[in-house]
C-alpha cells in the first residue's frame, strides 16, 4: 500500500455472531420495555430503599462489634485506675480523631448533618460537591467511628442518614438521566439542574430504623416547606422498603424473632391517663418550649462564639482533630470509669435502676443528667464530624417529662380522684409526650407525636402527646428558629428566613417597594459586544431582553440559556433573546404583588431571581437578597457600564435613572455568576482570529 492510501474496514464486519447479536439485544430491548411499563420510579425507589437499609445495618453490626471491643478491653485491664482512665477515654478519643481527619481530608462538607445544606439545596441553591459521591464515602466511614464513641459522647445519626440518602439518591438520579437523557432532552438550564434531580428523594429514608408514616412526614416537615402531594406515594414506598429490609435484615440476624415495634414499651393501656391529668400535659408542653428556647438560643450563642474565638477558630481552621479529641476527652471525663465492673447495657425491664443511686433519689439524678447534658449536648454540636443530633434531643425531652410525671406521681401518690379504686399517675406516658415535644419544638415539628407512639407501639397517650407537642411548638416558634435553620443563619447560606404568615404587614408591602431597580437589561438587537459590557457591568447569570430602550418592552426572554450554549438552530444568538419562551422559573410578576406572596413564590418555585413587570414594561428585578432584607450594596462596575450605554445606545440599558433612591440600590446578588469559559467563548466568536 502506498503512503497516500487509506484502507476503509467497517467496523462492524469485526464483530462476531452478527445475526445473534441481533437477537439479544432485540431480546434486552424487549426485556427493558416490559420491565419499565410499570415506570421506572418504581425500580429507582426500591434500590434505594434496600440500597439504605442494607448500609445502616451494615454500619450497625460494625458499631456493635467496635464497642463490644471497647467494653472488652476496658474489662480486661484489671483494677489499676490509670490504665481504666486511658482504656474509657483513649478508645473513642482515637476514634473521633479518625471520624474528624478521615471526612475532613476527603471533602470539608461532611462534618455535621448535612440537613442545614440539604434544605438550601432543596431550595433551588446549589451547593457544589455536598451531594458529591466521594461525600457519601466519608460520611459513612466517619459517622460509624463517631458512633462507636458510645453514649458519652451525645450523638445519633438520624440527620446523617438524610443526608446519605440524599446522597444516593442524586448519584442514582444521575445514572437514571444518563441512561433515559431526560432534563438533557426537555431543555432546562445546566444551572437548574442539578436540584431537580428528584427532590423528594432525599426525604424519604430519613428514619430508616424508624417507623414509616411518621418519619416520611417528620422528614417532609423538617427538609421542605412544600411537598407535592402527588410525591407521597414514592416517600412512604420507598421508606417502606427501606424500613422492611431493615427489619427483615434483623430478623435473618438473630437479632428479633420476628418483625415488631422498634422500642417495645409495657405500658398500661386499660387507663392510661386521666382527663385532668390534660393540664399537667400543657404544663410539660410550656417546660418543654421554654428549655427549647433556652437551647436553641445557647446552641446558636455557641456556634458564633466558636467560630470568633481565636483558639477554637485556628483550631477549627488549621486542626480540627484536635478539637475534637479535646472535647471528647471532656465528654469521657465524665464517664464510668470509677466503676469496678464494665458499663453494660441493662435489661428493658431493668432500666428504671440505672437511675436509682445510693446517696440520690430519682428526682435528683434527673436533674443532674438534665443539668449536664444541656450543655454537653450544645457543645457536641460543634464538633466537626459526621454526627445526628435529633436521638439526643429525643432523650433530653424524654427526661424532662420522666421528671414532670414523677413529681406529679409524687403529689397524686392515688391517682387526681381520691374516691374509688386508684389509678395511679403513669410516668412513663409523660416521658413520651415529653420526647415528643421537645425534639418536635427544637426541629419546629409536629409529627414528633405521631413517631414517638408508633416507634413504642404504645398509643394510650397520642392525644396529650398531640397536645404537648402543639402547645411547646408554639412558643419555640414563635421565639427562636429551628435547630436545623441555626447552621444556616451562622454560616449565612442563601436561604430565605421564615416569615410570619398572619403578620398584616407582609402583605402591606409590595414587591416596588423593594425592588432592584438598577437592572442590566438587553435589547433585541444588540450584538456581542453589548453582551460583554452586560457581562463586565455584573456578575448576574441571567439578563431581560426588552424591545427597546425607550420602551423597555419585556420580551420574556433570558440570556442564561444562549449564555449556556443551548442556542436557537439556525438563528444567529441576538435573534434567540426575542424567540425563547420564559420559563416558570423566570416568569414576568406584576409590581404589586406582596412581600408575603412574593416569598411563598420563590419558596414553591424554587427562585433565584425574577423579573418585575408593570403592564408589560421591565421596571426592575427581585432577588433573594431584597427578599431578605439585604437591599444595601455597591454601585460598581453598573455606574460606568450606563455613562457608557444608557444615554441613547442602541444595546443594553439600566433601569431607574429617576426612581433610584433608597431602594435604587445595588444589592449582593445572590445569583450564581456567569463562568468565565462562557464569557471567552463568547469573545471568540464575536472576534474570530
Amino acid at each position: 500500500l502506498g503512503l497516500g492510501e487509506r484502507v476503509l474496514v467497517s467496523e462492524h464486519s469485526w464483530r462476531p455472531c452478527p445475526t445473534a447479536r441481533r437477537r439479544v439485544q432485540g431480546c434486552l430491548e424487549w426485556v427493558k420495555r416490559q420491565l419499565f411499563r410499570v415506570g421506572e420510579d418504581w425500580y429507582f425507589l426500591f434500590i434505594l430503599g434496600v440500597l439504605m437499609a442494607t448500609i445502616s445495618f451494615t454500619m450497625d453490626i460494625i458499631i456493635a462489634r467496635l464497642h463490644a471491643a471497647h467494653m472488652w478491653l476496658y474489662g480486661e485491664i484489671g483494677d489499676i485506675g490509670v490504665l481504666k482512665y486511658l482504656s474509657w477515654t483513649m478508645y473513642p478519643m482515637a476514634l473521633a480523631a479518625f471520624s474528624t481527619g478521615f471526612s475532613q481530608s476527603i471533602t470539608p462538607h461532611s462534618g455535621g448533618s448535612g440537613i442545614s445544606e440539604l434544605k438550601t439545596i432543596l431550595m433551588g441553591v446549589v451547593l457544589e460537591d455536598y451531594l458529591a459521591i466521594k461525600n457519601f464515602g466519608a460520611k459513612v466511614v466517619g459517622l460509624t467511628c463517631t458512633l462507636t464513641c458510645g453514649s458519652t459522647l451525645f450523638l445519633g445519626k438520624v440527620g446523617p442518614y438524610v443526608h446519605l440518602s440524599a446522597m444516593a439518591a442524586a448519584y442514582l438520579g444521575k445514572m437514571r438521566t444518563t441512561v433515559t437523557r431526560e432534563y438533557e432532552s426537555s431543555g432546562r438550564p445546566s444551572a437548574v439542574r442539578t436540584p431537580l434531580i428528584p427532590p423528594w428523594a432525599p426525604l424519604n429514608l430519613a428514619l430508616i430504623p424508624f417507623p414509616v408514616f411518621p418519619g416520611v412526614l417528620f422528614s417532609i416537615e423538617v427538609m421542605s416547606p412544600y411537598f407535592a402531594v402527588r410525591d407521597y406515594w414514592r416517600g412512604f414506598f420507598a421508606a417502606t422498603c427501606g424500613a422492611f429490609m431493615f427489619r427483615l435484615l434483623a430478623v435473618f440476624n438473630s437479632e428479633q424473632e420476628t418483625i415488631a415495634a422498634v422500642f417495645k414499651s409495657n405500658l398500661k393501656i386499660d387507663f392510661p391517663f386521666d382527663l385532668l391529668e390534660t393540664f399537667f400535659f400543657l404544663i410539660l408542653g410550656i417546660i418543654c418550649g421554654i428549655v427549647a428556647c433556652a437551647y436553641l438560643f445557647c446552641q446558636r450563642w455557641l456556634m458564633v462564639a466558636v467560630r470568633k474565638n481565636q483558639l477554637t477558630a485556628k483550631l477549627l481552621a488549621t486542626d480540627k482533630p484536635v478539637y475534637t479529641v479535646l472535647v471528647v476527652l471532656l465528654f469521657n471525663s465524665w464517664g464510668s470509669m470509677g466503676t469496678p465492673k464494665p458499663p453494660r447495657v441493662a435489661k428493658p425491664g431493668e432500666l428504671w435502676q440505672e437511675w436509682d443511686h445510693p446517696s440520690a433519689t430519682i428526682y435528683g439524678t434527673l436533674i443532674f443528667f438534665l443539668l449536664m447534658k444541656f450543655w454537653m449536648l450544645i457543645l457536641a454540636t460543634t464538633l466537626p464530624l459526621p454526627a445526628g443530633y435529633f436521638m439526643p434531643i429525643f432523650i433530653y425531652g424524654a427526661a424532662i417529662g420522666r421528671l414532670v410525671g414523677e413529681v406529679v406521681a409524687l403529689l397524686f401518690p392515688r391517682g387526681l380522684y381520691s374516691e374509688g379504686p386508684p389509678r395511679p399517675i403513669i410516668p412513663a406516658g409523660y416521658a413520651l409526650a415529653g420526647a415528643a415535644a421537645f425534639s418536635g419544638s427544637v426541629t419546629h415539628a409536629v409529627s414528633t407525636s405521631l413517631l414517638v407512639c408508633e416507634a413504642t407501639g404504645h398509643m394510650g397517650h397520642v392525644l396529650p402527646t398531640v397536645l404537648a407537642v402543639l402547645v411547646a411548638n408554639a412558643i419555640t416558634q414563635k421565639n427562636q428558629p429551628s435547630f436545623y435553620d441555626a447552621p444556616i443563619i451562622v454560616k449565612k447560606l442563601p436561604y430565605l428566613p421564615p416569615i410570619r404568615s398572619r403578620h398584616i404587614a407582609s402583605y402591606r408591602v409590595v414587591v416596588e417597594e423593594f425592588m432592584e431597580r438598577q437592572v442590566v437589561a438587553l435589547a433585541k438587537g444588540d450584538g456581542f459586544q453589548e453582551v460583554l459590557a452586560a457581562l463586565d457591568a455584573s456578575t448576574d447569570a441571567e439578563y431581560p431582553v426588552v424591545e427597546s430602550i425607550g420602551e423597555m418592552w419585556d420580551l420574556g426572554g433570558s440570556l442564561s440559556p444562549c449564555l449556556e450554549g443551548e442556542m436557537c438552530p439556525g438563528s444567529p444568538p441576538q435573534m434567540c433573546h426575542a424567540e425563547r419562551t420564559l420559563r416558570g422559573w423566570l416568569c414576568p410578576h406584576v409590581s404589586l404583588l406582596s412581600l408575603s406572596q412574593a416569598y411563598h413564590l420563590f419558596q414553591l418555585l424554587k427562585l433565584q431571581r425574577v423579573f418585575v413587570t408593570r403592564s408589560g414594561e421591565l421596571v426592575g428585578a427581585v432577588s433573594r437578597a431584597e427578599v431578605r432584607g439585604e437591599n444595601r450594596g455597591k454601585r460598581g462596575k453598573r455606574g460606568e457600564w450606563e455613562r457608557k450605554r444608557g444615554k441613547g445606545g442602541s444595546g443594553g440599558t439600566r433601569l431607574g435613572g429617576k426612581e433610584k433612591g433608597k431602594w435604587g440600590e445595588n444589592p449582593r446578588s445572590t445569583s450564581l455568576p456567569v463562568p468565565f469559559q462562557l464569557r471567552r467563548a463568547i469573545e471568540d466568536v464575536a472576534n474570530p482570529k
